[in-house]
């Protein structure tokens, strides 16, 4: 019997028909749409998400596989380039056809089910199948959220996924946006717990907009405590500070 690595598949980058109907599978907790959008905040404010690239949650991506049509909405995913506009890809995406493949995909555990490790590969296919055999994501981030530990996966030459090693601070590199990706504990939006984080090839937090705004205050109310220090300091003097 050959193996799912050795046979071959008729895939097609179609789009989809307009009267296919998306499967309606409900988020599994609350938690994941929050670590999503803060996957994509972070990236948006450091510069790393230009108007051609688009992240998405739980958003179908599309292939048609041996003439049936295969739809997998991972957690997270970033699509590095899209030859469309955005509107055409309102409903779903599909690589080749309308841009190039997912760079990264991401899920995030929430139960013991074991989907996002299934190499199933007949009908429906295994998530794991689909994203390593039929999209050939170069990475693969399987998160789990209540005790923060991450699995990374990167395509090897050979086609099959690679676990990797984190560095001596607990991080992955991908390379292609010049980013670590690791692990940070606190609240953001009333959720405490553990998020995944972007830093840079510095090793310095890629911050969410939220603290970038609290950073700017800081350093404006400290350049306004500067100067009323000095203005104080001119006045004992007998100086008056100028306005």
């Amino acid at each position: 019997m050959a193996s799912p690595a050795s046979t071959s598949y008729d895939i097609k980058w179609e789009k989809l028909p307009e009267d296919f109907i998306l499967p309606d599978d409900p988020v599994d907790n609350i938690h994941q749409p929050a670590i999503a959008a803060a996957l994509t905040d972070s990236l948006e404010v450091a510069g790393k998400l230009p108007d051609t690239a688009v992240t998405t949650t739980n958003y179908g991506i599309c292939a048609t596989v041996n003439g049936k049509i295969v739809v997998k909405a991972p957690d997270w995913t970033y699509i590095p380039h899209i030859r469309v506009s955005k509107e055409e890809i309102d409903r779903s995406y599909t690589p080749q056809l309308q841009g190039e493949q997912p760079l990264i995909v991401m899920e995030f555990l929430s139960d013991t089910n074991g989907h996002e490790y299934s190499i199933k590969p007949t009908y429906p296919p295994g998530k794991w199948f689909f994203y390593e055999k039929i999209l050939k994501v170069p990475h693969y981030i399987i998160f789990e959220p209540y005790r923060g530990l991450i699995e990374h996966y990167r395509l090897s030459e050979s086609g099959g996924y690679k676990i990797q090693s984190s560095n001596e601070t607990g991080r992955y590199w991908i390379p292609e946006l010049k980013v670590y990706l690791g692990i940070w504990e606190g609240t953001r939006e009333q959720r405490k717990g553990y998020w995944l984080r972007w830093w840079n090839e510095a090793g310095e937090l890629l911050l969410w907009g939220s603290e970038l705004a609290i950073q700017e205050r800081q350093k404006a109310e400290a350049e306004k405590q500067k100067a009323e220090r000095l203005a104080a300091q001119l006045r004992a003097a007998g100086i008056e500070p100028e306005a």
